[in-house]
């Protein structure tokens, strides 16, 4: 046996508090999803669909693999001005309720606090469509009734590249603690080696399967 076999690695390190941990684990995050409908999408000029459904179904994918709370919120639909939540995200997410508004800052809705109140948890890993508004205004609100809030900028579009940049510094000045999708996954997955690791490797692998296809389709490969 060589001395590099020797002292291979293959044991996890020990798992810290999963409730207390500073860091995001499964068990003291809550996932919000808002305002994933078709007018939405045909507004956003910062990204490109394509480019949000990456982030969005992956962390619709860690949601669910990971047994997440997750709220899901629609504005409009009721009214019979918008479409509900579009089947990409809906596919991911099996028995979560969509919650609608008439509102534009999802905070002011009292159903929508309730849910997210139930889930007992502090760390929202949010997003939303448009940033500037749908996600800004109740990330804002709830940054001052004390939660901690990560917006998943990969999963997130504005009307214009300067509006989904000066939501993300409004945020981020106002104490939001952005994140991406892939990112949020091996916060929540932490070593390879413990015997929960295949949900991540499952959901990365499918990630990268569609950034290829997104680029091969496209001619580009953005980041």
């Amino acid at each position: 046996m060589t001395a590099d076999a020797a002292h291979a690695k293959t044991d996890p390190e020990p798992v810290r508090d999963p409730a207390a941990d500073s860091l995001l684990t499964p068990d003291n995050c809550a996932v919000v999803l808002i305002d994933y409908q078709e007018g939405q999408y045909a507004t956003v000029g910062s990204a490109s669909r394509e480019e949000i459904d990456l982030g969005a179904v992956t962390l619709a994918k860690l949601a669910r693999a990971y047994a997440i709370p997750t709220v899901l919120s629609t504005v409009a639909v009721g009214m019979g001005v918008n479409k509900p939540t579009v089947p990409e995200l809906t596919a991911e997410l099996p028995g979560v309720p969509e919650i609608d508004r008439t509102g534009v800052n999802s905070w002011e809705d009292a159903d929508f606090r309730a849910a997210v109140r139930m889930t007992g948890r502090r760390k929202i890993v949010m997003a939303g469509l448009w940033t500037e508004v749908c996600l800004a205004f109740p990330t804002l609100d709830m940054l001052r009734e004390g939660f901690e809030i990560y917006p998943v900028i990969d999963a997130v579009g504005g009307v214009s590249p300067v509006t989904h940049a000066t939501a993300i510094e409004r945020m981020t000045q106002a104490g939001a603690r952005p994140i991406t999708s892939l990112a949020f996954g091996c916060e929540l997955m932490r070593n390879w080696a413990r015997p929960d690791a295949d949900l991540y490797r499952t959901i990365i692998n499918d990630y990268f399967r569609r950034k290829q296809a997104i680029g091969e389709r496209t001619g580009t490969l953005f980041h």
